[in-house]
């Protein structure tokens, strides 16, 4: 599959999903400046994490009116797979192509620092391949991952099984003391009605391989490439 990888000033986890998809998995990668208008023929565009435009405003506010999003929107539109992380993920809710708003953690620090994530359904391309009793050691960065939905939202949601992935303990149980920075429902990724958006606050491409001590992220990536495969 040929990724295309969107960056924007300010992004900073660019070359860590570029370095996992090319050398790790063996993917083709071209990088999308955030200028552009061509996606150069990507089928599955990765809006990566840091700090666009220094995340003035909120984070993503800006980023989503980059000409690169338009073709993005487009993209999507016609059915063509998109993720984001962290930023990423900040960034499409902002472009209205995934529900809900990411707001200040609750305790409104920054929070640095590997966490649990329970999968909450295999009926999505990065989920396929997980397990939904095991919960997946991956870290986190971000200020702004606070995951809020008003209660309509919630139950589309939940009745559309758009819940990717809750923040949990070690043992896969969602209880209130993993609920780090307070999103909703220990909401921490969730995907469009079309199921080819897809968006999480955690960083997947940290945990991707033996060199950094830590392969839980691996199973998003093959999940991927399996129904790519299939």
């Amino acid at each position: 599959m040929k990724f295309g990888v969107v960056i924007f000033p300010g992004s900073n986890c660019d070359e860590d999903i570029i370095y996992v998809l090319e050398h790790v998995l063996g993917q083709q990668v071209v990088r999308l400046w955030h200028k552009d208008h061509d996606l150069q023929g990507a089928e599955f565009i990765v809006l990566p994490g840091g700090f666009s435009f220094g995340d003035y405003l909120r984070s993503g506010a800006i980023a989503r009116f980059s000409p690169i999003m338009q073709e993005v929107v487009k993209f999507a539109a016609n059915g063509g797979y998109v993720m984001g992380i962290c930023n990423g993920f900040q960034i499409l809710v902002e472009a209205h192509l995934l529900p809900g708003v990411l707001l200040h953690n609750n305790n409104r620090k920054f929070v640095c620092n590997n966490i649990y994530l329970k999968p909450e359904t295999t009926n999505s391309m990065l989920t396929a391949q997980a397990d939904l009793n095991q919960a997946l050691k991956i870290p986190v960065a971000h200020g702004e991952g606070n995951y809020f939905a008003d209660a309509d939202t919630l139950k589309a949601l939940n009745d559309n099984d758009q819940v990717l992935f809750r923040y949990c303990d070690e043992n896969a149980n969602v209880t209130d003391a993993a609920n780090f920075n307070g999103s909703i429902q220990n909401i921490a990724g969730v995907c469009n009605t079309a199921r080819n958006v897809f968006g999480l606050m955690p960083h997947p491409e940290r945990a991707a391989e033996t060199l950094v001590g830590n392969q839980d992220g691996l199973v998003i990536f093959e999940s991927i490439l399996s129904l790519v495969k299939a």
